[in-house]
């Protein structure tokens, strides 16, 4: 791009998103860099509509960054249960944590400082930082790798850390002397309504005229990522013993380990094979429930679970568990699958 065609292109998205871009979403009209980074870390890979409802309940039990980083892991677990990316939910504790006791609860004004806390990448900074605090800083999360690499007709494989930086030098080189803050929203929003992985609609984005994908006549082209995961199949069983008296039924609940798939949140005993299930509960009447298909980002996870009622308890059933009875199960994190699964039963 020519030095005209750079300055023409920021002045073309800020204008835009002036007029046509998002406006009203609940983390936008600030410059509270709790908020933001609150809604960053929740969008990373989620879509817009599914991170609302959370957003809102994280704000109204912990208004402030303080607040979260008094709460415990486990309540902050529970309250994302059903968003996905446990890793995120564990890391916001951990930055929040970071930003009470390191900084006194206040977050650092630059994206440099930003990026020395737990979970915060290069992106998720610039964008506090330009939200927040006007710094003349670039972002480069998954919208906006999609906007630039097709108006650049970036050729560079993204799955290479080299290619990566050298898009980050252009998107750096694009970025406008001023208003930041609309640049940087107006790409994401480009790439959120306009600029779609599949379906761009070309004939209403304002950058088209200097759209070079565009030109070429196949932006869907770019960017170009050539690593592709191989996806893995998975099979366990799940046993929901459920203990009844006088006070309710009690569901037992095993917490997963600290690393790996769902870590720290609490399911069902689970097993790696049926027989292995039973035998936990010799001579219980044991109900096959509809198996459950759970797709993660690495492999298709196949959950049956066998369901039994029992009015004692048998020796050895309660190791490493807990019995939490069934009006309490919210207050535990649990994962979407299994939560559906205690809804709809």
């Amino acid at each position: 791009m020519s030095e005209t065609l750079i300055a023409d292109f920021g002045k073309t998205v800020v204008a835009w998103q002036r007029r046509h871009g998002r406006h009203t979403l609940p983390w936008q009209n600030t410059r509270d860099p709790y908020r933001v980074w609150l809604s960053e870390v929740m969008l990373q890979q989620t879509q817009v509509t599914t991170v609302l409802g959370y957003y809102e309940r994280f704000l109204t039990r912990w208004p402030k960054v303080t607040d979260l980083a008094a709460a415990t892991l486990d309540e902050v677990l529970a309250q994302w249960a059903g968003l996905g990316y446990y890793s995120r939910a564990r890391n916001l504790h951990g930055c929040a944590k970071a930003v009470a006791e390191l900084h006194g609860g206040e977050f650092p004004a630059t994206a440099a400082g930003l990026q020395t806390l737990p979970g915060i990448g290069r992106s998720t900074a610039a964008a506090i930082a330009a939200f927040c605090f006007g710094e003349r800083v670039a972002i480069l999360d998954g919208n906006v790798k999609r906007v630039l690499g097709r108006v650049l007709a970036f050729g560079g494989d993204l799955a290479s850390s080299a290619a990566e930086k050298r898009l980050w030098d252009r998107a750096s080189e694009l970025l406008p002397e001023q208003d930041v803050d609309r640049y940087t929203q107006g790409l994401m929003d480009l790439g959120a309504t306009v600029c779609s992985t599949r379906s761009p609609d070309c004939l209403l984005c304002p950058v088209q005229p200097m759209c070079r994908g565009q030109h070429e006549g196949d932006p869907t082209r770019y960017p170009v990522k050539t690593r592709k995961l191989k996806r893995g199949r998975r099979e366990n069983w799940w046993l929901w013993v459920e203990k009844k008296g006088e006070a309710g039924g009690q569901v037992l609940l095993h917490q997963r380990p600290a690393t790996g798939v769902w870590a720290g949140l609490w399911t069902l005993p689970m097993f790696d094979d049926e027989a292995s299930a039973r035998a936990a509960l010799p001579g219980g009447e044991l109900a096959t429930l509809p198996r459950i298909q759970h797709a993660l980002t690495h492999f298709d996870w196949v959950l049956h679970t066998l369901r039994a009622e029992v009015h004692g308890v048998t020796a050895g059933m309660t190791d490493g568990g807990t019995w939490v009875a069934r009006e309490k199960l919210s207050l535990y994190a649990l994962p979407a699958p299994l939560k559906k699964l205690i809804e709809e039963s």
